[in-house]
């Protein structure tokens, strides 16, 4: 169990640090007018992520859950993810944030991942991090439910990211090939 809430603990910093860098752009982008969209979701989206985490942590210490070969498994999902969400916030830069926002002058990034995987922050981070946290965890009812009903809320997010993606100006990108996560 120890190995757990270590591993657990030092991933949890991690998703701390994307909270301040989220802050501080989001800071940064309301002063430069841009208008956020989809403002319940995201309100939702971050109570599930909270809950979601708190039930893997409550999982593992009711069942006294040790470090297996799940765990491992979860581990290198989370370690993934994780690589995944950082370069995502270091290719979208100063417009990266946990929220969904469409600043005036919107650049659209058209490179290899935005162009190949449609919304890579969802489908290659957030997912893969929930699913990792379970197995970290071997929080198997979490993961049964609690998957499930984020997915609900990360879909009505894709809806209303591809909405707010089509008031942007495309005279620099193609409208079919660009994604924001």
């Amino acid at each position: 169990m120890k190995e757990i809430i270590i591993i657990f603990t030092s991933f949890f910093i991690l998703r701390l640090t994307s909270l301040y860098i989220s802050i501080t752009n989001e800071k940064r982008l309301k002063k430069s007018g841009a208008v956020q969209y989809g403002k319940l979701n995201s309100a939702l989206l971050t109570m599930a992520h909270i809950v979601y985490y708190a039930s893997c942590l409550y999982e593992a210490y009711v069942s006294q859950a040790s470090f297996n070969a799940y765990s491992k498994w979860g581990v290198f999902m989370m370690l993934f993810s994780y690589i995944v969400l950082f370069y995502v916030i270091y290719k979208l830069k100063d417009i990266w944030t946990l929220k969904v926002y469409i600043a005036p002058n919107h650049q659209i990034d058209n490179s290899f991942l935005f162009r190949t995987i449609k919304h890579p922050n969802y489908f290659l981070n957030i997912i893969p991090e929930l699913i990792g946290v379970s197995l970290l965890c071997n929080a198997w009812k979490t993961l049964l439910f609690g998957l499930p009903a984020y997915g609900v809320l990360l879909a009505i997010r894709i809806i209303q990211e591809e909405k707010a993606m089509q008031t942007i100006s495309f005279a620099s990108a193609p409208k079919d090939k660009t994604d924001r996560a």
